[in-house]
């Protein structure tokens, strides 16, 4: 049975509307998206400046941090459970954001983003889609110990190899 999981590049942001959306199908000037909140239907227009949560990082003090890495931080700190509130204090956002990404940019990550990935965050758990495939280099690395495994329990079964 095939796990369910989220494609994020399906997921996006719109400027100027709150919550996130599910593109639907391509339109010919644009994108139908359908809101996760409440199932609504409509046309983005090739206009409208649109995000989806793959293109989406934050400033570390190092390197860019994808989004994806940060949904799976705060699943894995709150143990599969809800983030913080968006609306509340502030420093209870900038504690809960350092224990996920204590190397996030405290001069260029602002509250409000903050808030946004944390809304993020509560509305993707809500909606069960927290699931994400595992990254390719994972997937190589299990399949490699498999078939590793696979030769090694033919070589002690005698059955694929053969001395001459």
């Amino acid at each position: 049975m095939e796990e369910k999981t989220t494609d994020l590049s399906k997921i996006l942001s719109i400027v100027g509307k709150p919550g996130l959306y599910k593109s639907i199908a391509q339109a010919k000037n644009g994108v139908i998206v359908e809101s996760l909140s409440d199932g609504k239907r409509f046309q983005v227009f090739s206009h409208d400046k649109v995000s989806s949560l793959t293109e989406i990082s934050v400033f570390t003090q190092n390197e860019d941090m994808p989004l994806l890495d940060i949904l799976k931080s705060i699943k894995e700190k709150t143990n599969n459970g809800l983030a913080p509130d968006p609306k509340s204090d502030n420093q209870k956002l900038k504690d809960f954001f350092e224990s996920v990404i204590p190397e996030y940019d405290r001069d260029r990550v602002y509250v409000s983003h903050m808030k946004k990935i944390c809304a993020w965050y509560n509305l993707l758990h809500e909606k069960d889609m927290l699931e994400f495939p595992e990254k390719e280099e994972d997937k190589d690395e299990q399949q490699a110990d498999s078939s590793e495994n696979k030769e090694e329990e033919k070589d002690n079964t005698g059955d694929a190899v053969h001395q001459t």
